[in-house]
């Protein structure tokens, strides 16, 4: 029987090198810099973002690293480490909809920046990304806002500095638009928001209709009662395959059948008098989710405040079924992650990310993740699936320039 997949967060050191080596490669000279940005995991709190909820994601080690260095041309050139795509356009090439493929979401990026009346000039931009693609952990919002943050540190634009708030909250509505209106991807502002905003040791609160925020502990490793696994399912899924886009228009529509804003104003207690206002059983069910969805965040950010992560378990596990049974995003290989997880002794665990593939966070207590993991890895193998990554999980700080 085969090993378990760890995907441990690469060394510092040698994804640094890596990346300013192809730096040299394609520009000859040294970058001015490198940034670093991180994947996230989302803790409760799913398609809470476009609803106008709250969420409690936090940033993971698994990050992505940009070198960056200008031209005199007012040309930019993007490269990246995991694709032979190389894309190279002056601000006429910048047009929505035309760039192709990664290179779209760092292309829309420097578009979004200058719609929003920033200089960007030219730039060479070389991308690694270390953070596991269509695995449900952000690695697109890892490369926008490590592009973004390396061009507002080159170009002297808010933001550069991790406790500079107004600025990333600016770039972090860049990096909305460039996956929005420039990649084509539905996504709703939390995975930007908390890869640019997180503390370390930290989940970020955050409030989608202000996105107004709170750092709550996060408390993983050196002697915690629990730790968080997540486990990769290798069912990849796309936030621009139209399946994310078709809930979120849904939602959208639920709303303004109810007259709301977004789906998130109906609280608990005004739940079952909304959905007897819609014919349509998919769209009661829509709502169910995000307000009991919503509920579950306060539940669990109450804990975390009080130290108690090890009490979220039945919260963790009451959200997957909903994502399951009312959103329908789920998808086999999840749902036996959640098993599988439990009965090996984990406290909790549920789908993170958009769904439709992506992945799992187990909740285990501590000196449980290794063997919950390998049960994981066994009922995998047993079903007839890809082989799972399992990828161990702390609490990192947001983007932030590395060399």
């Amino acid at each position: 029987m085969s090993a378990p997949d760890l995907v441990p967060a690469a060394d510092p050191a040698e994804h640094l090198a890596t990346v300013a080596s192809a730096f040299r490669a394609v520009t000859g000279h040294d970058a001015d810099g490198v940034w670093a940005a991180p994947g996230r995991v989302n803790l409760v709190g799913e398609h809470l973002d476009y609803n106008g909820g709250p969420v409690l994601p936090f940033a993971i080690e698994h990050r992505g690293l940009v070198a960056a260095g200008r031209r005199d041309d007012g040309h930019w050139r993007l490269v990246s480490g995991q694709d032979d795509l190389t894309w190279t356009g002056g601000p006429d090439d910048l047009v929505p909809g035309t760039v192709p493929g990664w290179a779209s979401y760092a292309a829309g990026v420097l578009w979004a920046l200058r719609e929003a009346g920033h200089d960007v000039t030219g730039l060479d931009l070389v991308v690694d990304g270390r953070v596991p693609v269509g695995a449900g952990l952000s690695s697109s919002a890892s490369l926008t806002s490590g592009v973004a943050v390396a061009v507002a540190d080159l170009l002297g634009l808010p933001g550069a500095d991790l406790a500079d708030e107004p600025g990333r909250r600016m770039l972090a509505q860049a990096c909305v638009r460039a996956e929005n209106e420039f990649a084509g991807a539905p996504t709703g502002g939390m995975d930007q928001a908390v890869v640019l905003r997180a503390h370390a040791g930290h989940a970020l609160l955050l409030d989608c209709t202000s996105f107004d925020a709170e750092h709550v502990a996060l408390p993983l490793g050196g002697g915690a009662p629990v730790e968080l696994l997540v486990v990769d399912t290798r069912a990849h899924h796309s936030h621009a395959d139209g399946r994310y886009g078709g809930r979120r228009a849904a939602c959208e529509t639920a709303a303004r059948r109810l007259g709301v804003r977004r789906l998130a104003d109906i609280t608990l207690a005004g739940l079952d008098q909304a959905t007897a206002c819609l014919a349509e059983e998919e769209l009661r069910l829509l709502v169910r989710h995000v307000v009991t969805e919503t509920e579950r965040v306060h539940r669990v950010a109450a804990l975390l405040r009080e130290g108690r992560l090890d009490l979220t378990g039945p919260h963790l596990l009451a959200s997957h079924d909903s994502m399951r049974d009312d959103f329908r995003i789920s998808v086999p290989e999840l749902d036996l992650v959640v098993t599988a997880a439990v009965a090996a002794g984990a406290l909790g665990a549920r789908m993170t990310g958009g769904g439709f593939g992506g992945s799992a966070v187990v909740l285990c207590p501590a000196g449980l993740a290794e063997p919950v993991g390998r049960a994981v890895h066994e009922a995998f193998l047993a079903a007839g699936f890809a082989v799972p990554g399992l990828l161990p999980a702390t609490a990192s700080a947001g983007a932030s320039r590395v060399a």
